[in-house]
């Protein structure tokens, strides 16, 4: 049986990161207080992860505008994340954190450790200021994620979190209509 981590705060770790040319520590406690996206992805120098990995990048400075921090987490340590960083062009152009995780600690508190491999499934999280998961999203090894429905979703969770009574529905954009649930619209959408 599976638990839903939605609403569910985010449980204590501490971690070392590889972050423009430097080795940061990374807890928590650096989560809270800002939006968040915790990307995990099965390993450095593999063949979908630095697609995605790019796909950030590229995307980042769109994240940032909503102030969003993205931190990517594998079971490598940050020494390989660094290696990485040295030896790919996609790689160089990563821009937010990238998180060791040697233990697999926060690889297991967020449920998407492959136990038998000692890699994480690609999990996206989406925290909000006050450390609670906001959305989680799991795709098998073989299907890669993309930015920008990414970018949408974390709009729309941030849309609802500033505007209590509203929903956002199916394929809403920034600026689109929203529903105000009620008695009213049973039935009528």
């Amino acid at each position: 049986m599976t638990t839903s981590l939605i609403n569910t705060e985010i449980k204590p770790f501490s971690a070392t990161a590889f972050h423009n040319g430097q080795f940061v520590p990374v807890t928590d406690a650096t989560l809270k207080g800002k939006w968040s996206v915790v990307f995990f992805y099965p390993a450095d120098f593999t063949f979908v992860c630095p697609t995605e990995l790019g796909d950030l990048a590229d995307n980042y400075a769109e994240f940032q505008k909503l102030g969003v921090e993205i931190y990517g987490v594998s079971t490598d340590t940050h020494f390989t994340h660094k290696a990485w960083h040295d030896s790919s062009e996609t790689i160089k152009k990563i821009k937010y954190p990238m998180i060791g995780d040697p233990t697999g600690a926060i690889t297991r508190n967020f449920g998407v450790m492959i136990e038998e491999a000692g890699l994480a499934e690609r999990g996206t999280f989406v925290i909000d200021p006050d450390g609670k998961i906001q959305i989680v999203e799991i795709n098998a090894g073989g299907i890669g994620r993309d930015a920008h429905e990414l970018l949408r979703k974390v709009r729309a969770a941030q849309y609802v979190a500033s505007h209590p009574g509203e929903v956002c529905p199916a394929k809403w954009k920034e600026g689109e209509a929203t529903l105000a649930p009620s008695l009213d619209l049973v039935g009528k959408i």
